[in-house]
């Protein structure tokens, strides 16, 4: 009943009134016995949309979806290695606004907002001040497009592209539809697994009309964040033409099992999501407890592939500063059945 009544708010209103004290969340789930694992960061502070925390098992501290957004104590704990630009995007901005790492593709943060603080955020440290681009910038990124003609699509990020208003992306997506050589725009986005209802008529029409391809891929972690609301929302943004696409992080005490992540694969697909990419964490500065050694990932892919068919297998990922693509982890095995793997 509680979700209902979330559900039946406009996603505007359920992201104003986002839950951005601990206390209240730990009173709402029952565990204020937490209290003494947690803390409140000031950089980046806690915020969770009603609707996912309802996803969420009543006085269960280990809950998976919880353990994403509550910060702990662990947090504070310096590990060598872990760093506030783990991908080294801060030399990365010919523009501002602009990262062009990829060969073919460039991309936009288009606001530093989101609907929800993931603790494992690898840009939670990120200067969005001084990166983000105004609308007197656009003109300015459109010409850097068209003097890159090997650019074909356009990423847009954060933050989240979705926690901006219709009037604002469909202002971006006006300039980029203006320029002839790209094909393809693409939307990363939590968007519509804690706010479902963002992906909304005018939303899905306007990508209908796009002349470009629209692709969205979705930060899904877990099988649970996929209740039947959310699965409907994702199915008709399918049916509107948009290719669905998911990109998780494997994330200790999360989701780093073979039955967590057959669910989540099975689960997607159910909604009209296609698995793209798994990616080892980022070492970004506060997420070290999350982190999962390589060779566990190597296993699990290899559980993974026994138990799915291929299309349901994201690929096992890593991105690398200064790196033009995604690093994907190749793994085989030799004629005696042993398990490699390396980093091309």
């Amino acid at each position: 009943m509680i979700n209902h009544l979330i559900t039946q708010k406009n996603w505007q209103t359920q992201l104003s009134e986002a839950i951005t004290s601990i206390d209240e969340l730990l009173e709402i789930l029952n565990l204020e016995t937490m209290k003494a694992q947690v803390y409140a960061p000031a950089h980046f502070p806690l915020r969770v949309p009603r609707a996912f925390v309802a996803k969420m098992a009543m006085g269960d501290a280990h809950d998976p979806l919880l353990k994403q957004v509550l910060p702990d104590r662990q947090e504070q704990i310096a590990v060598t290695g872990y760093i506030t630009d783990p991908l080294a995007e801060n030399d990365q901005n010919p523009i501002k606004g602009l990262l062009h790492k990829y060969q073919s593709r460039i991309l936009l943060t288009v606001t530093g907002a989101c609907a929800i603080h993931c603790r494992y955020c690898f840009r939670q440290h990120f200067d969005y001040n001084a990166n983000m681009p105004t609308s007197t910038e656009h003109l300015a990124i459109a010409s850097y497009i068209k003097e890159h003609p090997e650019v074909n699509e356009v990423i847009l990020s954060g933050g989240d592209p979705l926690s901006v208003s219709n009037r604002r992306l469909f202002a971006w997506l006006d300039t980029l539809e203006a320029i002839p050589q790209l094909t393809t725009i693409r939307l990363h986005t939590r968007l519509p697994l804690v706010i479902p209802e963002r992906l909304d008529d005018a939303l899905l029409d306007r990508f209908s009309q796009s002349r470009c391809n629209i692709v969205m891929v979705v930060h899904c972690n877990h099988a649970n964040e996929i209740d039947t609301n959310t699965a409907q929302y994702l199915q008709r943004a399918r049916v509107a033409g948009i290719v669905m696409l998911n990109q998780a992080v494997l994330l200790k005490g999360v989701n780093d099992s073979v039955v967590t992540q057959t669910a989540l694969s099975q689960r997607l697909f159910a909604a009209g999501v296609l698995p793209y990419y798994l990616h080892v964490l980022d070492k970004v500065l506060g997420a070290a407890h999350f982190d999962n050694n390589e060779q566990s990932a190597v296993d699990l892919y290899w559980s993974l592939l026994a138990k799915l068919p291929g299309y349901l297998v994201p690929k096992l990922v890593k991105e690398l500063p200064n790196r033009p693509f995604k690093v994907p982890i190749n793994i085989y095995k030799d004629s005696q059945g042993m398990q490699d793997s390396k980093l091309w």
